[in-house]
């Protein structure tokens, strides 16, 4: 399907985000065509104040910087406001019952609850009794809202999505499942290089080959080979990768000789944070066809896509 010749309703006929694999293209579609047109008010400076009135909770497990700005700063924006919930560990371990949570927050008003490193079984527990939307921004499993964001990010430097390669090259983490599920689904043709033992999980992999073109190798020279796109993202985030894992995926980091294969034109795409030297070389990620910081503004507008459609 084309996204050029999709006609948006602005509508979304779901009530929580935890993936993107429930999410059929054209319900992507409709994130990204709201992201697109939130992007446009903001450029022109228009109040947007959909949330006005509406009160977004934060169940944070664990630390955030980029993600938890763009929410803040994305629900402001919307008109609403956030209220961060204090998350213990020792809490849930020692009595606290999911739906006595979910049941009393939403007595409070609250439009919606956005969670971090919550795993999928208390997540499932919160979206089969909520009456308020369930978004998640970020576990173990997937990461949605990222996706959003990298695949707008896409269609906005390169007009379309269908029939555009992207390369995945690295170690396969929840956020490189998310990306390639969606990729996928918006028919792009997606090549994903991984070391062995690194790669996408055997349920992503099943999915993904369900949806659309995926190709598969441990080689990043044939994965990038004439990609529009060459992607990846961080091995570790708040833990420093063994030597072991180092040494394994030193042939995957995206330098200017990686780069080479790929298309004359291609992009450099990485979700941040990054570890200069380790996934990617400085002057890759720094040069002028790295898309970084575009994928970084954009994750706002895809946030406020978000709750627009679901939260309002």
């Amino acid at each position: 399907m084309d996204i050029n010749r999709y006609s948006p309703s602005y509508i979304l006929n779901k009530k929580h985000l935890i993936g993107l694999t429930d999410y059929s293209t054209e319900e992507i579609f409709e994130l990204l065509y709201a992201t697109k047109a939130l992007k446009r008010k903001f450029e022109a400076h228009e109040e947007t104040n959909i949330l006005h009135g509406t009160t977004v909770a934060m169940l944070f497990a664990d630390t955030s910087l980029r993600t938890r700005t763009a929410i803040e700063i994305g629900v402001h924006q919307l008109g609403g406001n956030c209220v961060d919930l204090p998350y213990s560990s020792k809490d849930m371990h020692a009595g606290e019952n999911t739906r006595d949570i979910v049941n009393v927050i939403s007595r409070y008003g609250v439009g919606a609850l956005v969670t971090r490193s919550i795993n999928k079984k208390m997540l499932n527990e919160f979206t089969s009794i909520s009456s308020m939307p369930i978004i998640n921004s970020n576990n173990d499993d997937c990461v949605p809202a990222q996706a959003v964001s990298d695949l707008f990010s896409i269609w906005e430097k390169k007009g379309e999505l269908a029939g555009v390669k992207v390369a995945v090259v690295g170690k396969a983490t929840s956020l490189t499942s998310s990306f390639v599920i969606g990729a996928v689904k918006c028919g792009m043709e997606v090549s994903v290089a991984c070391p062995p033992r690194m790669g996408l999980k055997r349920e992503n992999i099943e999915a993904a080959e369900q949806m659309g073109k995926i190709y598969f190798t441990d080689n990043p020279v044939e994965a990038v080979r004439d990609a529009d796109f060459v992607y990846t993202n961080a091995y570790r985030y708040h833990t420093e990768a063994s030597d072991e894992e180092k040494e394994a995926l030193a042939p995957y980091r995206v330098d200017a000789g990686l780069m080479s294969y790929a298309k004359r034109n291609a992009f450099f795409m990485h979700p941040l944070p990054a570890c200069r030297g380790q996934e990617v070389t400085a002057d890759v990620i720094d040069g002028k066809r790295s898309m970084v910081y575009d994928q970084g503004e954009n994750r706002l507008h895809a946030i406020k896509a978000i709750f627009t459609l679901l939260a309002k």
